[in-house]
Parts: C-alpha cells; structure tokens; sequence
C-alpha cells in the first residue's frame, strides 16, 4: 500500500527573529508572521509541482510529436522543416507553462491571499441562523463532584471567571500534571452556564476528558466528536511514478454514531459538552442542510407512507427488512421501524391508522422489546453531507459549468489525457448525485454544495456551536502547532489531483481551516498547558493562571541522571524494585524499532510488559491504558504517546532511555511533560539516561526543581502531608470498546497474585481449561497465548509448588 506523502516546510529564519510580543495595535501580527510562512511554502510547492508538470507535459509533447512523426511516415508524407519547428516550439512551451489558469487562480485565493482581509475590510466568519430557530431544552450545568476546590484551584476558579466576564478573547491556565485542571475547566463552565468545546490534540486524550467531563455532568450532555476513520488512505497522485492511489477508508460506526449525537445535542441543547480532537477543523457539512433535513413526527400527524418512506431515503437511510441496524428502517405493514443515527440500542416505531400517525414508541432492536412511548421524535440525516434536492439540483449545475471550463483549458494545451480522464470521473460522479443524492468522495463538491465562495473555508463544527459557547484548548503547545499545520499537508496533494485531471480545482476548497481562519470562528478561549507555546504567551500578553499546588499535596518528582551506557540492565533492576511494591512503569525510547525490541527483551525475562506507538489503534491505546492501571500487566513501553494528559496514578516510575538525544522527543517541553507522568503518586521518581546534560535536560530540571520548591514550601507552611492521587478506574468509552470485548484476557492482577493456594490452583486450573478450548476450536495462536501464561505464573514465587492437573 503506497504510504501517504505530506509536506511540511521549513520555518524561515526571518521569521523566528520576529519580536514575539504582541501589544494592542498590533493585533494581527501573529497572522502576518503566518502569513509569511504560507507564502514561503506556497512558494516551495508550487515549483515542485511546476517541475513535476513541466517533466510530465515535456515527456508527453515528445510522444505526441513521435506519434505524428510514425503517422506521417506509414502515409507517406513528408512533413516540412517549418513543422516541425513548430512542433518544437509547442513543447517547449508546454513544458515552460506552470499550472493551469484555475487551479493557479484557487491556490492564490487559498494561500496568498489573508482571509482575514476580504475587500479591506475584516473577515467574518460564517454563522448559520439554523442554529438560533431550533428550540432547545434549557438545563442547567450541575456537577456531580465529592471533590471541593483546593489548592490553587479557587483563585484559578476565580481569575478565569473573571477574565470571561471582562471578554478577553484568550486566557491561559498553566496547569501542572495532577493539579485539576479539568476540575477546573468544569467548574467554569458550571459557573458560566455556557455550552463548552474541549480541544485535545489526540483521541486518547479526548476520550480521557470525556470520561472525567461524563462523570462530572452525568446529567448534561456531553459528547465526543473525533475522526471516525479507523484507517485512511487519502487520494493521491505522484506524477513522478505516474501513480494514483485510490482513497480508502474504513468508518468507525460508533464513532461516527457519536458524532452525530454531538451535533444533534448542540442543536436541541443548551447544556452541551464536546470533546473534540483537531479534527473538528474539517468540514463536516453545512449546518444549513443538515437542519433543513430533519423530520419531525408527532402522534396524530397526518403523512402518506410513501412519502415519510421516501424522506428516509433522502436522509440516506436504508431500507433494511430482515433486521434493523443503526442508520436504517424496515416496514411491517402499518408500522416503520427506524434506527435513527445518533442512537446507540434504542430504535423507533411509528404505527400508524391509513395516514395518520398512531403511535410512536421506543423499542430494543435485538428484542423487540417495547420501551416507553413518546408524543414526538426528531429524525436526524444519516450522514452530514446530506444535501435537500433544490440545493444538489444547484450544485450539480455549477459543478457542469466548472467542469466545461476546465476541459475547455486542458484542450486548449493539449493535454487530452487529463480532459479524457477529469471528463470520465466527474461525469459519474454527476450521475450517481442525480440518482441517489450521494456519491463517492461527496466532500470535494462541498464549496457548490454548502454556497461558499471560491477560497472560503469549508463549513465546521464551530459552526454548530452557538456564538457564546466556551473554548478550552487542552495541552494547547501540541493543539495549536496543529492546528495550524493541518491544511498544509492537504494543499499539495489537492492542488496536484486537480492539475492532472483527477479533481476539479474547486476541490481544493474542501480542506481544514486555516489558522486565521480558525483563530476568527473560534468563540472565547482558554488555553491549558503546563509548557505553553509562543502563540499562547503572546495572545494572553503576559497574563497567565497559574494552578501550580496540588489539592492532593503532591509535588514534582525528584528526577535522577544516570549512564545511558547500562541503560537497558540498570532499568530492568528497577523495574523489578517498582512492581514488588505494586507501582506501574513507564518507558520512553526514540524509536518504534526499540519500543518492540525493549518489550521482547523484558518480556523474555519475565516480566509484564506491553508496548504503545503510532501503528497500535487508537482504540486499542485506550484499552492497553486501562488494563495497565488495573494491573494486567506492569510495564508500558511507548515514544511519544507517554506523554501529554496521560493520567495514571499507579504509575511510581518513569525511566526515559537516550535523554540526551536532542531533539524532538528530548526537547524542554517533551521532557517535562514525560516527567509530569509520575507527578500523581508519592513514592514515584524519574531517572533520566544521559552521558552529557543536553541544554534540553537542564532546563526541564531547573523548571521541575523551581515548581518543586514551591509546592515543598506550600505543604510546610499550610502542613500539608501529601497523598497519592485516587481515581476510579472507569470505562472511558465503553461503546467503542465493544469490539475488542471478545478478547481473551489472560494476564492477572496484583488481587490475584495475592490468592491462597487453593484459589491459584483453582485459576490454573481455568485457564487449562480455556487453552484446551481454544485449541478445540482451532484458535491455536489464542491457546499458545494462554500456554505460555501458565508456564510464567508456574515459574512465579506466587504459583510455585501448584499442581493443576
């Protein structure tokens, strides 16, 4: 499978030797400086591309022109010197050009031109009057908490508050590690009484907040809103290899169930909470189109059959008779049986009298059950790109006229390929919009789709949100570096599909905000970090919400230096000294090469060992997170996952491998935020395996050290004993976990080490039982699993002795 390819440049010196503080008249320098590193990459992209097309255009003129020689020769005619001259100069030509009028024309809207300046004057962002004519449940924030605010939390409480009401624009929380920041971001939303989106720069950090955010309003609706694709392979051609890669996918159906939940509950209620990841950038669909095709049913409404039938297919749903699954219907008669999107077990049943509604009720589709009847339901589309008829009839002319245009200018140079091929691909994709409303790769039509004008961004989650809904940024020195590199990598790949014939170029118009653009939709705004960036410094303007005490009394781990020569021994020993007294470890190293290497090595000498990196799904990251913490296994091995948010108060070690590595996974901030992993229990420690003290590594001490000291002198003077962090260990989504949950597990806790020997016995005896099992079952990779797991617990001083037979 040919790996996708994305570009990234590099930063101009210029430009980091710009002044970063930002007063008042000056606004707008943060996206001048952005500004200027868009042009340098444009710059950068558009003579590779130029390169590329010039070989490519070069090399077919030159076969065109052999062509026309061969044809001339077997008719036998001669062709004069002044043609071929003339020939000569075309390919010339061709091969100076650069790329084509429209998609040139489309990339200057996209990159050069500021979005933020529109006609001189200030960009607005778009806002949907959809939003305000739903009418919404009005229910308070209430929070279910034991917990009361300690530490710096009141005066962080507090100053944010206060900063709200003063509407300033950005506000930042340097936080550290274990000191309740998310109890903090609750209770200002609780005491805002404001719909909130929490940004996090990965999904596993989004489902960690979910779960704390769930359990701190388990009466509000809080939702998780993140990419639903388990696996993406974006389209793609690389001119070079004369390669196209064909986009493929695969959905996450309760992802994608819990998506539509998160917009359904921004628009029906005010006491929404999403958790997002930085997906929330891309378009998901006009909200306009998505609320225009909502259909409402209550008991005594009069609707022919056919005609509330026919809805449903609009709304992409699917006629489905034998059994029922979420986004589909079937009919029983007098009865229509939906499974509405946004709903995980519960479906809908809509009897009815001739054409009269009879009787709505909610039912178990596994069942049939009868739940409780309802006087009304709301029917969401199942998809966002839905599009109501008028607005596709619309769409598909100007897609037409766009693409009439596009072939008048690739015949007009000659390039008979691309015009055959943009011809053949858009003409489909035409006709199966006529058919069935939807068709493969839908997003690319989406600027005649949703109205937009060239250049504009593609509709969002933001603009699902209401005007004074609240932003919290979590660990925002990795969000924001993000969000703003996020459509850079798309623009090169989107501009070249459309040169060479794949795409239209208003398929460039489908992609992630830019950061200017983001940095105007988005509502006010709280940062969160314990090592924030530059942006975030210079738009709070020196002004920081420091929440350095802990409620629990805990302070910083004490941080040791050690040879990196006997790394790998040394660690071992210490691991063994952890997992006696019942703590968890945690590894980093560079590479995911030494991640599987380090863990077979470990796991070899018996002991629990399990590793994480990027190619590990990212459910599966949560899974593994989770049965760390309940003691299935004892060592957690990763690079750069070990990090931000991740909050495990079992953990007494962190040992990172390679420190004086410098570079991006031993910078400053990587080291601090690695060392914050063991800032949630009173006996943990970190060892740093250095041969020299790397500028990285002193400032990550120093830092460490000067948070220590104060929080050392807090506990003295307040008389504070520090106590271990204490958290139940919950499901974090337990819906999506679902598909692991026929997974066997076979490792045991610390509980069961600790059994008499008639109950170890009794559990060797089980799991004999599940390996003979699996092998009756032909599961031979299961039952070799569960082999090895006897003869390690035989060989452990707990099991020592026990006979199973």
């Amino acid at each position: 499978m040919p790996k996708k390819t994305r570009s990234f440049p590099k930063k101009d010196s210029r430009i980091q030797s710009i002044s970063t503080r930002v007063d008042d008249l000056d606004y707008f320098s943060f996206e001048e400086k952005q500004l200027e590193v868009d042009k340098t990459m444009v710059a950068d992209a558009m003579r590779r591309i130029r390169s590329e097309a010039g070989k490519h255009r070069k090399n077919a003129a030159k076969r065109m022109l052999i062509h026309q020689r061969e044809n001339t020769a077997s008719k036998g005619e001669f062709q004069s010197q002044s043609s071929i001259s003339m020939s000569e100069k075309q390919t010339r030509e061709i091969s100076e050009q650069t790329m084509t009028p429209s998609v040139q024309a489309l990339a200057r809207l996209i990159q050069s031109d500021n979005p933020l300046l529109k006609n001189g004057k200030i960009w607005t962002p778009h806002r949907s009057w959809s939003i305000n004519n739903h009418s919404k449940d009005i229910t308070f924030f209430q929070m279910q908490t034991d917990y009361h605010p300690s530490g710096d939390q009141p005066a962080a409480i507090a100053q944010l508050l206060k900063g709200i009401h003063s509407r300033e624009k950005v506000q930042l929380l340097l936080g550290v590690t274990g000191s309740g920041k998310t109890f903090t971001m609750a209770k200002v939303i609780e005491a805002m009484q404001r719909p909130a989106i929490v940004m996090a720069p990965n999904k596993i950090l989004a489902a960690q907040l979910y779960s704390e955010f769930k359990n701190f309003f388990p009466h509000n609706a809080v939702e998780y809103f993140v990419s639903y694709y388990d696996y993406y392979q974006p389209e793609a051609y690389v001119p070079r290899t004369d390669t196209y890669i064909e986009k493929e996918s695969s959905i996450n159906e309760q992802i994608d169930r819990m998506r539509h939940s998160a917009t359904r509950s921004l628009l029906e209620r005010n006491d929404c909470i999403v958790v997002s990841s930085v997906s929330c950038i891309y378009g998901i669909g006009s909200v306009e189109s998505y609320s225009q095709m909502i259909v409402q049913l209550k008991i005594g409404d009069s609707v022919e059959q056919k005609e509330l039938l026919s809805s449903l297919v609009k709304q992409q749903y699917k006629r489905q008779d034998i059994g029922i699954i979420r986004g589909t219907f079937r009919v029983c008669g007098d009865s229509i049986e939906i499974f509405p999107s946004h709903l995980e077990d519960v479906a809908w049943r809509v009897s009815m009298f001739g054409n009269d509604i009879e009787e709505i009720s909610e039912f178990y589709p596994l069942t049939g059950q009868k739940i409780r009847n309802v006087e009304t339901i709301k029917i969401y589309a199942n998809s966002h790109y839905v599009t109501p008829r008028p607005t596709l009839n619309t769409a598909m002319k100007y897609i037409k006229e766009e693409l009439k245009m596009r072939l008048i200018e690739l015949e007009k140079e000659g390039r008979l390929l691309e015009a055959q091929r943009l011809e053949q691909r858009i003409t489909y994709d035409l006709e199966m919009l006529e058919t069935t409303g939807s068709c493969q790769s839908i997003e690319n039509y989406s600027r005649y789709l949703t109205g937009r004008n060239p250049g504009e961004p593609p509709p969002t989650l933001f603009e699902y949100i209401p005007e004074d809904s609240l932003l919290f940024v979590d660990e925002s020195h990795v969000t924001i570096p993000q969000i703003s590199g996020m459509y850079r990598g798309d623009f090169h790949r989107k501009a070249t599909l459309a040169e060479y014939g794949f795409r239209l170029p208003s398929c460039m118009d489908n992609r992630p905000l830019r950061f200017e653009e983001w940095n105007c939709l988005r509502p006010t705004t709280i940062v969160v970090s314990a090592t924030p960036g530059s942006w975030e410094l210079e738009q709070c303007q020196g002004i920081i919400v420091e929440q350095i005490i802990r409620p629990t009394g805990l302070v910083d781990p004490p941080v040791e230096i050690r040879s990196a020569r006997t790394q790998v021994e040394d660690v071992y020993d210490e691991i063994n000294l952890a997992a006696q007294q019942g703590l968890r470890i945690l590894l980093t190293v560079l590479t995911k090469r030494m991640a599987e290497d380090l863990t077979e090595y470990l796991y070899e000498r018996n002991i629990r060992v399990r590793y994480m990196h990027s190619e590990v799904k990212t459910l599966e990251r949560i899974e593994i997170i989770r049965d760390l913490r309940l003691g299935k296994f004892d060592v957690l091995v990763g690079i750069n996952l070990l990090r931000e948010g991740l909050d495990i108060p079992e953990c007494g070690l962190v040992a990172i491998l390679d420190a004086d590595k410098e570079g991006f996974l031993r910078s400053k901030t990587s080291l601090i935020q690695t060392i914050g992993r063991a800032a949630r229990n009173v006996n943990s420690k970190v060892i740093l395996y250095a041969d020299t003290i790397t500028k990285s590594i002193q400032l990550a001490i120093d830092e460490t050290t000067r948070r220590r000291e104060k929080q050392l002198e807090h506990n003295k003077k307040h008389n504070i004993n520090p106590q271990s962090v204490k958290e139940k260990i919950m499901e974090v989504i337990d819906p999506i976990l679902l598909e692991d949950a026929a997974t066997t597990n076979i490792s045991i806790d610390a509980q069961q080490l600790s059994l008499s020997k008639k109950k170890g016995k009794a559990h060797l005896k089980s799991l004999r039982k599940q390996m003979h099992l699996a092998a009756d079952n032909l599961n031979f990779e299961e039952a070799a699993r569960i082999r090895d797991e006897i003869k390690r617990l035989k060989s452990s001083p707990y099991f020592q002795g026990l006979d199973d037979s």
